[in-house]
């Protein structure tokens, strides 16, 4: 084993990664949640009305993830599968949500 290899088996784990985009006027980022246009920057704690997920940065590179912090108990992962079921990122979130706007849609879903 070359000593680069065994040096960097010493590191520790990266750690939590955020994706973070700065504001820019007019222009709104898609809920990494709902995929819908709600967002003013991405990774800067904003609040989705359209499913009530709080965007703390993670994304799909650690979606399973339940990161605690803003989003309590869910990983990215469930708050999904829980907007699909229900119409929010949790149940509890159901009274603060809205339909989207026509300009919020996404132009297109992933796959």
């Amino acid at each position: 084993m070359s000593i680069l290899i065994k040096r960097r088996a010493k590191l520790p784990g990266p750690g939590f990664v955020n994706v973070y985009r700065p504001r820019v006027d007019g222009s709104k980022y898609s809920c990494p949640c709902c995929y819908f246009r709600t967002l003013d920057e991405r990774g800067g704690y904003d609040i989705c009305p359209i499913c009530f997920w709080e965007d703390d940065g993670q994304d799909d590179h650690d979606a399973s993830e339940v990161r605690g912090g803003s989003n309590a108990s869910l990983s990215l992962t469930e708050g999904r599968a829980n907007f699909e079921r229900i119409g929010a990122c949790e149940e509890k979130m159901l009274p603060n949500v809205r339909p989207p706007l026509e300009e919020e849609k996404p132009r297109c879903f992933p796959a």
